[in-house]
């Protein structure tokens, strides 16, 4: 079908790249609907973190819904966290920042009172069956393979903070044959670099224990001092858990402020 106004050709187009994701379920509110089709999308990575979303217009005549319909749907999905809009702009695919997450709960200062950012090593990369917990966290089938890192952070070659990181197999196949020397700082954009894993958001779960035997091996602090233990499960743009993280650090360096109002 032709079309008169060369300014709406791409409307057109990604109409017509729509056709196989018609919307059929009638028990669902449209909105929601489309939310979820939106949602799938982003999960897919058709549009990449930062990337615009198309303008309320052009999804309201790709889906053939009310303008009204499509704001309620992408409210939603800013809502989630999943996009954020700016006056003026537009709407982008969002990406959270955990680069510096760590600072929340732990303060790592030069003796100036300068911050610093520990370094980061990656001391074993094993591939096993995945444990009953593991299994559990990610849903997978009894006998699946995951990939379990270790990872030790320091200052001045001090241990500060150890980690466990679990890993589904399928989805992050491609850590398992790379260097070890190749995992920077920041294993989150190495995710998406080398799997095309992007996580969106994490939960995260703060305790308190006393030393283990490994903990005084690893961190080099005194037996049953009192250990920091923050859980992560780090989860994609599709709600799918993409990582399960342990970390340890010694009570001495774990700050925790909040502002109320």
């Amino acid at each position: 079908m032709p079309i008169a106004n060369d300014s709406y050709k791409h409307i057109y187009e990604f109409t017509q790249a729509l056709a196989p994701h018609t919307i059929v379920d009638d028990r669902i509110p449209r909105y929601h609907r489309l939310r979820d089709q939106l949602a799938a999308r982003i999960a897919a990575l058709e549009w990449q973190p930062h990337d615009p979303l198309p303008t309320e217009q052009e999804l309201a005549t790709a889906y053939g819904l009310a303008v009204g319909t499509v704001r309620k749907a992408v409210d939603l999905l800013e809502r989630e966290g999943l996009v954020e809009r700016f006056q003026g702009r537009g709407t982008f695919v969002r990406r959270a920042t955990f680069d510096r997450s760590l600072f929340r709960f732990f303060r790592f200062h030069s003796p100036t009172g300068e911050r610093r950012v520990p370094e980061s090593r990656i001391l074993e990369r094993v591939v096993t069956r995945a444990p009953k917990a593991v299994i559990a966290r990610f849903g997978l089938k009894a006998g699946a393979k995951a990939i379990r890192l270790a990872r030790l952070r320091l200052i001045d070659s001090t241990p500060i903070v150890a980690e466990q990181i679990w890993l589904p197999y399928e989805p992050f196949a491609a850590l398992a044959e790379c260097e070890l020397e190749a995992f920077g700082p920041l294993l989150y954009p190495f995710y998406e670099a080398r799997c095309a894993r992007v996580v969106a958001r994490a939960d995260e779960r703060l305790t308190v224990e006393s030393a283990s035997e490994e903990d005084v091996a690893t961190l080099q602090v005194p037996a049953h001092s009192p250990i920091v233990v923050i859980e992560r499960v780090a989860f994609g743009y599709d709600g799918a858990p993409l990582e399960w993280r342990l970390s340890r650090g010694a009570a001495e360096h774990f700050s925790y402020e909040v502002e109320i109002r």
